[in-house]
Parts: C-alpha cells; structure tokens; sequence
C-alpha cells in the first residue's frame, strides 16, 4: 500500500504543476492560501477528554471575519475539502483561500487525526456536541487567535446530517450548507453500498495496522469510485487519489442517528438559518428513485417541507456529478455558486 500512495503522490505532483494555473483565472489569484494544522480539545463522554484536529486554511493577507466549518461524510476524512491532487481544481481550502475566504476542515471523532475511541461509543449527536464546542472556540479566537464573527456549516454526506444535528439543536451558526444528501435516500443503492461495499476496518490492508476496533467501518479496495463519483465527471487520478488520501473510516453506531436524525426526520425544521442544498445530478444514492435531481427547482421542490422558512432554501445541482460533487471535473462550478450563495446570505 506505501507503494500505491509513491505512485499516486508522484502522479499527482506532476499534474498538479500542470493544472495549477490553468483552471484558477489570474485576477482570482491575489491570495495565497496559508494553511496549518490544529488540535482542538472537545469533550463530548465524561471523563475521556478527546482532540478533534483539523486544517485551517486563510488567505495570506486581510483576516476574515466569518469561518466555513467543512465537515466530511462517512469514509472519508478531511482530505476530502484538500485533495492533493489538481488542487486549482478539486480543493475546496486552497480555493475558498484564494479568493479570501477561510475554512476549517476537521476529522470528524473516530477519523484520521482526531481522538478515535471505542466505534460504540460515538453517536451523531456526540459528532455534533463536538461540532458546536469548535464553533463556540472560533467565535472565542481559541483556535487561531482569530475571532470570527460568523461560522457557516459545510457538509458532505454524513457531515451533512451533523450539520443539520447541530444547526438545529444549538443554533449557533450563521449558515448552513449541505452536499451530497436529500431527506430521502434511494434505499436500495445505500443498503446495496454498504452491504457491499463497506467492511470492518480490520479486514482492510490500508487502514487496518491503524488498530481501530471492527465496529469502525471503511470502504473495500476499488469500491470508491462506483460509489462515490458520476462517471460523466470523473477523473481517475482523482478517484486514485481519493483512495490513497480521503478513504477512512466511519463508527456504525454513529450511522444509526446521523442517518436517523440527520437523514429522515424532519429535525431540519429547526434550522434557522439560510441553507444551501447541492447534490450531483448522478448521485444514486440520494436521487433518482424518489428525489428528483435533475434540475434544482424540481429538487427545491421536493425538499422545501423540511425546511422553515427561515432557511430560505436554496438548491443547485451539479450537472453529471456523482455523490462526491468537491471531487466531480466540475467542482469549481459548485464552489462558484457557494461563493454567491455566502456573499448573498452571509456576507
């Protein structure tokens, strides 16, 4: 496997040179992205202090008032919101950076950098007590000495579902932004993708000697890309690089009540905030049996009753992209729209 991500890591910097400057427009390219790595203390299971690390990514001149909190879904792990690969044009840190705009992308409990405690104990609602402790702590300046006026919530799939957890239980952000579900997933592709396409973490050569428990739950080798990416906006270096960098893991008595909560019920209602829906237009999760993705007003459509009008719904699908829509050939298209979306509704 340390052979694969060689291969991979050569690859990719090669094309990285290549692509850097060809899908960034000059006048976009003020900004440099500054970005580091950082450990935040939360505490969410009496007497087990745990650390949710993460990357903060800035501009490298001004200082930001409002913060993008990126959460990512269930298998990946914040190398989703900074893919090393083509970053003009799959990263959403370095963009979002260069445009001066910051984000913060974290490991989600039990993922990557952050505390990874025994899988049962992890819950949706633990994710999001930790998710609302990190925006109390930007708002404070406890994570990078910066006090950020607004904190917006991005997230992809399962984040998604925290989000919606989290807005609506503390009510503490300014903004939501959810990609990559709807209220009601297409049942049979879920339950076909993680019958066969998940496993206990134990079993898998990648992230197995990581030594988590089998009640952690990782994707099987070459599943990602069926799962994950719409074969109109596909590229495979960006699926191999997603396989060596983003793949992770995901604690299955989290996904009762992230699905439970996040997904089904009509929790949603409490958000009282604007919110931003994006989904791909090939997602077979989320769309095709019973959501209708194929244009954003008949999708507004179907998904209005679930939210207040406080939220001031908007939608925009992404044209051929699969469940992934950060890591689709089309993603500076999406990120476009977010931009809008957050100068309209967050300033």
């Amino acid at each position: 496997m340390r052979s694969l991500r060689v291969l991979v890591t050569s690859l990719l910097t090669g094309c990285a040179v290549l692509a850097g400057v060809l899908v960034i427009p000059a006048s976009a390219a003020a900004a440099t992205p500054k970005c580091s790595i950082v450990s935040q203390p939360v505490s969410v299971i009496p007497l087990l202090p745990m650390t949710a690390k993460g990357q903060l990514c800035v501009p490298d001149t001004g200082t930001p008032k409002t913060m993008q909190l990126l959460l990512h879904g269930a298998t990946y792990n914040r190398v989703y919101w900074d893919l090393p690969y083509q970053p003009a044009r799959y990263s959403y840190q370095r963009d979002m950076a260069t445009r001066g705009l910051a984000t913060f992308a974290v490991d989600e409990l039990g993922v990557g950098g952050s505390s990874r405690p025994l899988s049962t104990l992890l819950t949706g609602a633990a994710q999001a007590s930790a998710v609302h402790q990190l925006v109390g702590d930007l708002r404070a300046g406890r994570v990078d000495g910066v006090r950020y006026d607004k904190v917006v919530l991005v997230g992809h799939s399962a984040g998604s579902a925290i989000s919606v957890i989290e807005a609506a239980t503390y009510r503490d952000v300014d903004g939501v932004i959810l990609t990559g579900v709807t209220h009601l997933p297409n049942v049979p592709v879920v339950v076909g993708d993680v019958v066969f396409g998940l496993y206990p973490v134990t079993l898998d050569p990648q992230l197995g000697p990581r030594g988590d428990d089998p009640g952690y739950l990782t994707t099987k080798p070459g599943t990602r890309g069926p799962m994950y990416f719409g074969p109109a906006q596909t590229d495979p270096l960006a699926v191999a690089a997603d396989e060596a960098y983003a793949k992770d893991t995901v604690s299955a008595t989290s996904l009762l009540d992230i699905i439970g909560l996040g997904l089904v019920s009509p929790l949603s209602r409490g958000i009282d905030v604007p919110v931003l829906l994006v989904n791909g237009t090939d997602d077979t999760g989320f769309c095709g049996l019973i959501r209708d993705c194929s244009t954003a007003e008949a999708l507004r459509a179907q998904e209005a009753p679930y939210f207040s009008a406080a939220a001031q719904l908007s939608v925009y699908v992404l044209s051929g992209a699969g469940h992934s829509v950060a890591l689709a050939t089309n993603s500076p298209d999406y990120r476009n729209v977010t931009r809008d979306w957050l100068s309209q509704y967050v300033g």
